[in-house]
């Protein structure tokens, strides 16, 4: 059995030296408690952009440069070894973290900023990084577009694990991709709730034949700094739960393991047996015996994309 746990807790809001430091603590935390798995929501460092659905993409242009301006300057570089922190928390307490976080690209343009996803393995190396294929709406107004090079599945201290970031997991042949890659469990960072977000979790875990992890920040205005550009506009209600969280675990092939967690701060934790995954595919093997490769296919470009190429 493995003990995995789910942060629900928030960042502290577009700070990510103070997001770092929170979440350090968290691993400990988790590690004290026996988790061996630990995952953070999507864009957690330094905090979801909620702004991007609060403001008009015409007329409160400037606001959104203003917000972008101090989003970008707390993104995560790769690049620069950005991660190292939590890496070392990894590598220290024995822990694979999962981490939704906002990368900026230092490599190229040193501006565009990316919703990613990091896998970090249990001796603090980076196992695998996955850039969010398609922004969801306004989300386009922060957001670049990923590549296929983080669509893997990779194998770590507690299994093999795959992550789709939000509404990528309404993508029929990004799940599939997935799939086909002999996924233990599967993480969806998130900012979506509620039964329809449920639903979809429940629907992979049956589809997919792995354990499904949800999770989303639980975040109430009363956890927004006061200070941040155009606060009373953004939140005019203080009491707001801005994200109630609702993480959540599904079995394989369906039904709750633990959560959802609504409306709560923490960590939600469950133990797993991860070859449960395998073995419930007995009934329904997407990409095996169920899968039909004489009538369907799916052919996955993972090459790294970039603008530019020097010699």
């Amino acid at each position: 059995m493995t003990k995995i746990a789910i942060v629900q807790e928030p960042p502290v809001y577009l700070n990510l030296a103070g997001s770092i430091e929170r979440a350090v603590g968290l691993v400990a935390r988790a590690a004290s408690e026996g988790a061996r798995l630990l995952v953070f929501p999507e864009a957690w460092f330094p905090g979801y952009p909620t702004f991007a659905w609060r403001l008009s993409p015409g007329a409160d242009m400037g606001k959104t440069d203003e917000l972008f301006a101090l989003l970008q300057a707390n993104s995560v570089d790769l690049s620069r070894n950005g991660m190292v922190p939590l890496q070392e928390a990894a590598a220290e307490h024995e822990m694979v973290i999962v981490a939704g976080y906002q990368e900026v690209d230092g490599e190229v343009s040193g501006s565009t900023l990316f919703n990613s996803c990091i896998t970090i393995d249990a001796d603090g190396s980076i196992a695998n990084n996955h850039r969010k294929l398609m922004p969801t709406n306004p989300e386009r107004m922060i957001w670049g577009f990923g590549d296929g090079s983080g669509l893997t599945v990779v194998e770590t201290a507690v299994g093999r694990i795959g992550a789709l970031i939000c509404w990528e997991s309404y993508m029929p042949l990004a799940r599939f991709a997935l799939y086909a890659q002999n996924i233990d469990i599967y993480i969806a960072p998130t900012w979506d709730s509620g039964e329809t977000w449920l639903a979809t979790m429940q629907h992979i875990a049956r589809e997919g034949g792995c354990w499904v992890v949800g999770c989303a920040t639980a975040l109430e205005v009363s956890d927004i700094p006061t200070d941040i550009p155009h606060y009373d506009i953004l939140f005019p209600n203080k009491d707001e739960w801005v994200n109630p969280g609702d993480a959540v675990v599904y079995k394989p092939f369906g039904g709750i393991a633990a959560g959802p967690m609504h409306r709560e701060k923490g960590l939600l934790s469950v133990e797993i047996d991860v070859s449960d995954a395998r073995a419930s595919r007995r009934k329904f093997d997407a990409s095996g015996h169920y899968s039909r490769p004489d009538i369907f296919s799916l052919s996955v470009d993972r090459s790294h994309k970039r603008p530019a190429s020097f010699t």
